[in-house]
């Protein structure tokens, strides 16, 4: 059966080729299109995750003055005190560090340079921030408390002002203060949530950040970043942080806190969720293609019915039963769409890698991973099969139905 099916295939290979056309554009861009999806979902949660490892951050709370609400922060309530205090009370955190943002310019030698931000964090930044340390050393709780004039630059920077020198133990001026360098970050890249490029960062204690950057005697900072143990304790975690700190402000019950907490799940959850109903969209359009050809296969069976109406006749007529002929005409619409199917599976694949190298190539420090999605090409043979039967089954049907003999009349 499969035989002969091949041979009527090959009897018109233009035509065949055609019909086949169509089931292959539309595999394409549905295993294409749900490719690219989850590669842009994995580039979403890759980034979030550069922002921090199981990250929690705690906030001084916004306020209203006159009416206007003044947004995170105006209340300046969040201590480095309670961020040590995080760290040694809170069991599901492992570890912490207050965040401090200023912007200066970088001076060395005769070349200068505005960093994204010069950031003042605690020993801890690395872990809850998701940095690896490239070369030298971090700091320690004694820079900390000294308020030391020393810094540790990004990738970025190291480019601008050092080029291919070492800047270990180099000093540079921040805001005309002289600092010296004890450490290079490794490269994280561009970020498309924060609109930056990640290296382009000086990062220095932030109690240097308040004292001799800012001239400020408070020992107030942004926020603090918060890392949970796991994944799994990011809830336990935020609810201890929660507790102690409405302890340490004395915030009684009923009454509103001076600041909030938030995780990094609830963004991630709804940017999976925007990811997936785009990915959904996209192959939703490409099935369109799909429907378009396998009308297409339903056009060429019926064609193939009308020219082989006396070969029908004369099998009927020598004993083929009626389910015979529908199965023949029915596998021989299934190997078109199966065709289509694999050659549509591979151009698809092949399509999503050049896609998704052509974004990484014009969107600069971004890696786009390249995703080919088993499941969606798995979905997609499935669905060309499914093509085959259903546009195919009712030329089938018609071929079966016909009378020998007036088929065997037929010219």
């Amino acid at each position: 059966m499969l035989r002969v099916a091949v041979g009527a295939l090959r009897k018109h290979k233009m035509r065949a080729g055609l019909t086949v056309l169509g089931i292959v554009i539309g595999i394409a861009a549905v295993t294409a299109m749900v490719s690219i999806g989850q590669s842009a979902s994995d580039l979403v949660q890759g980034q979030l995750q550069s922002l921090g490892t199981n990250a929690i951050f705690a906030f001084p709370s916004s306020r209203r003055t006159q009416g206007v609400q003044q947004g995170h922060g105006a209340v300046p309530s969040m201590t480095g005190a309670d961020c040590d205090a995080i760290i040694r009370d809170c069991h599901n955190v492992l570890s912490a560090s207050p965040v401090v943002h200023t912007t200066v310019q970088l001076i060395y030698g005769n070349s200068n340079w505005n960093p994204r931000e010069v950031v003042g964090v605690g020993p801890g930044y690395l872990t809850v921030g998701n940095w690896q340390l490239r070369r030298g050393a971090f700091f320690s709780d004694r820079d900390i408390t000294a308020a030391a004039k020393t810094c540790v630059l990004g990738q970025t920077i190291v480019e601008k002002l050092f080029q291919t020198a070492d800047p270990l133990g180099k000093t540079i001026r921040i805001n005309r203060i002289p600092f010296q360098i004890i450490g290079v970050l490794a490269a994280k890249g561009a970020n498309v949530l924060l609109g930056g490029d990640q290296d382009n960062i000086v990062v220095v204690p932030y109690t240097t950040v308040r004292k001799r950057l800012q001239g400020s005697s408070f020992t107030h900072v942004d926020y603090i970043i918060v890392s949970a143990r796991s994944a799994a304790q990011i809830a336990d975690a935020e609810d201890e942080v929660k507790q102690l700190l409405c302890e340490r402000h004395r915030i009684h019950p009923g009454d509103p806190p001076d600041f909030g907490v938030e995780n990094m799940t609830e963004a991630a959850d709804m940017l999976g969720t925007i990811t997936t109903v785009m990915t959904l969209l996209l192959a939703s359009i490409a099935g369109i293609s799909l429907v378009v050809g396998g009308v297409g296969v339903m056009n060429i069976m019926l064609v193939s019915v009308t020219e082989r109406t006396r070969e029908i006749g004369i099998r009927l007529a020598v004993g083929a039963r009626a389910r015979d002929i529908l199965r023949q005409f029915l596998v021989e619409a299934v190997l078109l769409s199966s065709i289509g199917g694999v050659i549509g599976v591979l151009l698809g694949v092949a399509a999503s890698l050049l896609i998704t190298n052509i974004l990484s190539s014009l969107t600069g420090n971004i890696h786009w991973p390249a995703v080919v999605s088993l499941r969606a090409a798995l979905v997609a043979m499935l669905f060309a099969g499914g093509i085959g039967v259903l546009f195919g089954y009712y030329p089938a049907r018609r071929a079966s139905r016909l009378d020998p003999i007036e088929a065997l009349r037929y010219e």
